[in-house]
């Protein structure tokens, strides 16, 4: 850097864009906590541990991979502030005992996460949206016929793919039009999000109707409302279901919020909703290959007491293994959810054209399909299973290229 040169912002602890949204206008501390002060009067505490633990320095994290190499309790001492000043550049410097380490902070990452103010840490990325369905009702639907000819990680990318996140981070479904009909693009169009997750029906599956079914999918009978693998101790975040052909009569897909459902039966049944959080039903699926058994309530709740999963799949509930006291309540709770998912006002009806691709959380969304003529033409659509982290990932990755576009263009006003 020559003298001309402006001082330059220190490196954060990971890879991500931190606008600056306010300065740094003064700094106060003692050994243990030190309090910033920025322009726009927010005032701000920070731990001096915390600020150790959370350097971007070599000794802290490694640069090659920015995660943290720190042992904190290697430190000969507890970490104690002995002086803090703002540089020129406007980051955070702070002197720390008993290692008389000098060790500089960016503002903009030390205001995004300033947990003296922060709001809940773990809210999510989008607002959940409870939806009621009902005749005049639709998916959220994107014309994404374009996906496939833009770059990974492009602009072109971005503005097809971050409206369909949201809407699925934040109603749990979204449907994709106008996409290839050719067997086996699903992957291309799933990794374009994230890896896929194989389970034992491969990859990809085919649901189509079939000789010798192992699943009530390849079929043409109706499916009720459901989950999908709810036999397994973690069942997929995420399935996509890809038209490829479509020419029979019936078999429209059904869709309901999972959650909108569950809230209503809290608000209507409060000791039924009790009964299907607590009460481990057993899920199995018992093929001629495999034997997957998992037990779990119906309804997950986190630790708010906001709904985090619902599991319900009928036609996959092994014999019910409760409290014998608790066998005609328990009973009499899952037929009380059984007549709400029957409500025409909870679901979305809707037939699936070739190059649609819809998109659910498996674990708060319940589809179903009408029964269809197997013999009035062709039915088949591809699916495959992702996990809810990586839909996360790929719109938290959305959100860093906006913050690194807006610092870029903020830079050159």
């Amino acid at each position: 850097m020559n003298a001309f040169s402006p001082p330059t912002l220190p490196p954060t602890p990971d890879y991500d864009a931190w606008p600056i949204e306010a300065d740094i206008r003064s700094v106060d501390h003692d050994a243990r906590v030190l309090t910033l002060s920025w322009s726009d009067g927010r005032k701000s505490r920070y731990h001096s541990i915390w600020l150790r633990e959370n350097a971007a320095d070599e000794s802290t994290v490694n640069p090659a991979t920015r995660e943290r190499i720190l042992d904190l309790s290697s430190l000969p001492a507890w970490p104690e502030i002995v002086a803090a000043e703002i540089d020129e550049s406007g980051a955070l410097c702070v002197t720390f005992a008993p290692e008389h380490r000098h060790l500089r902070f960016h503002p903009g990452w030390l205001r995004a996460h300033d947990y003296d103010n922060a709001g809940d840490p773990e809210a999510p990325l989008v607002p959940v949206r409870r939806w009621h369905g009902g005749p005049d009702a639709s998916p959220d639907s994107l014309d994404a016929s374009g996906l496939l000819d833009t770059e990974p990680a492009s602009e072109a990318e971005e503005a097809i793919l971050a409206p369909a996140l949201e809407s699925v981070l934040g109603k749990g479904l979204v449907r994709l039009r106008g996409l290839p009909t050719e067997p086996g693009s699903l992957e291309a169009i799933a990794r374009r999000i994230g890896p896929l997750r194989p389970t034992n029906f491969g990859l990809l599956f085919d649901v189509k109707a079939k000789p010798n079914p192992d699943s009530n999918a390849y079929t043409s009978i109706a499916l009720p409302p459901h989950t999908d693998l709810p036999t397994r101790e973690y069942h997929p975040g995420l399935q996509m279901l890809h038209c490829l052909e479509n020419s029979v009569e019936g078999g429209q897909a059904v869709m309901l919020d999972g959650f909108a459902v569950a809230e209503a039966l809290r608000q209507r049944d409060p000791d039924a909703f009790a009964t299907l959080t607590r009460v481990h039903w057993c899920y199995a699926n018992t093929a001629k290959t495999s034997d997957y058994v998992w037990y779990s309530p119906m309804i997950r709740l986190d630790a708010h007491g906001e709904l985090l999963e619902v599991r319900i799949a009928d036609f996959l509930r092994g014999p019910l293994q409760a409290p014998f006291e608790e066998v005609e309540a328990t009973y009499d709770a899952l037929m009380t959810l059984q007549a709400m998912l029957r409500e025409p006002g909870f679901a979305i009806r809707f037939t699936y054209a070739p190059g649609d691709l819809v998109i659910f959380d498996n674990r708060r969304l319940l589809h179903a399909r009408d029964a269809f003529e197997g013999t009035s033409g062709h039915r088949w659509l591809q699916g495959c299973y992702m996990e809810r982290d990586e839909i996360r990932s790929r719109y938290r990755m959305v959100q860093r290229a906006r913050r690194r576009r807006w610092i870029a263009a903020s830079q050159q006003v």
